[in-house]
């Protein structure tokens, strides 16, 4: 099926009732089906059910519709897309491993392999955010390569063909696919193994909820099942429910957001308020080419980023302006959200790094929602002013 049939018809869920819509199971127990073998309910990827940390059929209705969006074999669901990752790395890297992440990541991530590189005693090799840094940093005894494709804040494009065709199929590589979404790339249909998501973004799209999952399509994502069993970090049965219900307007969400967002990049970029523009759909943008290549559509996500002219307090009393746009965290929801990344998402990254990187402190990340774009632009260009 394409993909706006899977989005809203792929949770395949049933039951004894004909429930159009996945039921919010809020279970915590399941009834053994043989007390001498102390067995629960089997499964559909193969795993005895006794306990809600361990399953749960609203859930499993949502990894049913991420896995086929994603072109994966199975997804696991997490109660956020950092116990998603925990979940990964602690699978996946050992004392000795070689792990390659670029700086520009999001920064709770860089942070939780960095403090878990001093607990496990693995090497991490942070890299400048682009294909050939990736490539020339490999060598044959890299565990894994963790990357954006459009990495965050700066938008900066990552070309994941390059990639592949130097070094797929030689280590695990693991796409973050938060920012471009299925809708732009999927990374399973190259040489990712593994792609992760925050369901809190795009995909839920409402502000509303926090998940995070994981998808693979060669991968025995049972092993990675214990891991979430274990540390309990398992979405709960109304999250899920919420995330299957907004997944179903992710395309018409995208589209509008996307097409919004290069209408305001445009502007800004003739803003004598705004001193650069970040943005792949921009043709000045050293990006775009990449983009164009790389992206199955001709779209570019809903996230802006641009510097404000006259430096950090200028940006502070930009961001105090906003009447439309909310100051606040996060991206991909259905109200546009604005946040000086130095000093939230990417406050982790070193100070040296970031500069280098553009992330200064009169930076400014624009989550473009569904409002008018015309109130938007009036919103930023008084604020501006």
């Amino acid at each position: 099926m394409k993909f706006g049939t899977e989005i809203v018809s792929g949770h395949e869920f049933r039951d004894h009732f004909g429930s159009h819509i996945p039921p919010i199971y809020v279970s915590a127990v399941y009834e053994y089906i043989d007390i001498g073998e102390g067995l629960a309910v089997y499964t559909d990827r193969g795993t005895y059910v006794r306990y809600g940390r361990e399953e749960n059929p609203t859930v499993r209705a949502l990894e049913r519709v991420l896995s086929k969006i994603e072109m994966g074999g199975d997804a696991l669901v997490f109660n956020s897309g950092m116990a998603a990752e925990l979940a990964l790395f602690l699978h996946f890297i050992k004392p000795g491993s070689r792990v390659i992440v670029p700086y520009e990541v999001y920064s709770s991530t860089l942070l939780l392999l960095e403090k878990l590189s001093e607990k496990m005693n693995f090497k991490l090799i942070k890299v400048w955010p682009s294909a050939r840094s990736i490539v020339e940093s490999y060598n044959e005894n890299t565990s894994m390569i963790f990357l954006e494709v459009m990495t965050n804040p700066t938008l900066k494009v990552i070309d994941l063909l390059e990639v592949c065709g130097e070094i797929g199929g030689k280590t695990l590589i693991v796409v973050d696919n938060t920012f471009t979404t299925p809708i732009l790339l999927k990374p399973l249909k190259h040489c990712a193994n593994i792609v992760v998501h925050s369901l809190t973004k795009y995909i839920a799209g409402h502000n509303d909820v926090v998940g995070g999952a994981l998808i693979s399509k060669t991968l025995n994502i049972i092993d990675l099942w214990d891991w979430r069993r274990i540390t309990g970090g398992i979405i709960q049965a109304f999250e899920a429910y919420l995330i299957l219900r907004g997944l179903k307007t992710l395309e018409v969400r995208f589209e509008k957001q996307s097409k919004t967002a290069l209408e305001i990049a445009e502007f800004l970029s003739e803003h004598h308020g705004v001193e650069e523009v970040y943005y792949p759909g921009l043709t000045s943008s050293p990006y775009h080419s990449v983009a164009d290549k790389l992206f199955e559509r001709k779209l570019y996500g809903g996230v802006v980023a641009f510097k404000v002219k006259g430096g950090y307090s200028r940006a502070v009393g930009f961001l105090k302006k906003l009447k439309v746009i909310k100051r606040a965290p996060s991206l991909g929801g259905t109200e546009s959200l604005a946040v000086l990344p130095a000093k939230a998402g990417s406050m982790f990254i070193p100070e040296e790094a970031r500069l280098k990187l553009g992330i200064t402190e009169n930076l400014v990340r624009l989550s473009v929602g569904l409002e008018d774009p015309e109130d938007l632009k009036e919103d930023l260009d008084q604020a501006l002013k």
